[in-house]
């Protein structure tokens, strides 16, 4: 059975906007008949388990229900595995820039902005060996792809394309990158339907592309609309009581509801009314208090 899910990283407390974002990858899933599952995205060294568990216990209060919870950091042979089949195909390198030599590169004419420029790409093997001695550090592994863009369909966008460049898979720490980890966790767990922030709708061609390198079907999207502050910036504790903590169930769920142009007071009652072409396109300007 297919399956919708939410992955927050464990990084901060859950605020208002992921709230709202984990409600809209529930009603899409079980509006869909879909199995929902949580998946803690803590792969990185900033990320905390009581963090992880008290958003758990706040997706809770607000009613959300799940089928199967899981923890990347609990999954390392499945990162591993998708990283040496990658290998073993000849499909990986390894890059020894920094972000500062990637902005300093001379790109190509037909290179679109953002894109690796392929310093590492064509590295002899004593490049390689004396590029590992000049930076002191491990390799990052990047993907050796054959296209430049990728075009996903969205149900809230339609057609997108985006940046496919030589993206990495594997860091120099030695920690599998987002845009792997992602795509080997979805095909695992059987999740077909990915509703997220429209601030990742980028990261999709790479997602979908790499998801056909290894075999896998691209999932359907739906990447829905961010809340801001005030400013128009990303919602952030410093813009006051954005957390369910300090917000309150009864009110957070009536605000999340309201913005969406519904007056449910909880979850089922939001299901009942879910139309994703009734959504908002625009992002919900959230003002505390």
């Amino acid at each position: 059975m297919n399956a919708g899910r939410f992955a927050p990283s464990p990084s901060a407390d859950l605020h208002i906007g992921n709230l709202r974002t984990a409600v809209l990858a529930w009603l899409f899933a079980r509006s869909t008949g879909r199995r929902f599952l949580i998946r803690v995205d803590d792969l990185d060294d900033r990320t905390f388990a009581d963090i992880g568990r008290r958003q758990l216990a706040d997706l809770a209060a607000i009613g959300l229900t799940w089928d199967l919870v899981e923890w990347q950091s609990e999954q390392p042979d499945r990162y591993s595995t998708a990283i040496t089949e990658l290998g073993d195909r000849g499909l990986l390198y390894e890059c020894y820039c920094s972000r500062k030599d990637i902005a300093q590169a001379p790109r190509a004419p037909h290179a679109p902005q953002g894109a690796y420029p392929g310093t590492c790409r064509d590295l002899t093997d004593a490049e390689r060996a004396m590029r590992r001695a000049e930076t002191g550090r491990p390799p990052a592994l990047r993907l050796r792809t054959d296209a430049i863009t990728h075009t996903v369909r969205d149900v809230l966008h339609g057609s997108y394309t985006g940046i496919v460049d030589d993206f990495v898979v594997r860091r120099g720490d030695g920690v599998p990158a987002y845009n792997l980890a992602v795509v080997v966790d979805d095909a695992a767990q059987g999740v077909d339907q990915v509703v997220r922030g429209d601030d990742l709708l980028p990261s999709s061609p790479r997602q979908a592309y790499l998801a056909r390198m290894l075999g896998h079907p691209e999932p359907v999207y739906a990447h829905v609309a961010l809340v801001l502050n005030e400013d128009g910036a990303r919602l952030a504790k410093r813009d006051g009581a954005v957390t369910l903590a300090e917000i309150g169930v009864r009110r957070a769920l009536a605000e999340i509801s309201e913005s969406l142009g519904w007056r449910a007071g909880d979850v089922e009652g939001m299901l009942a009314e879910f139309d994703p072409e009734r959504l908002p396109r625009g992002p919900w300007i959230y003002r505390p208090g």
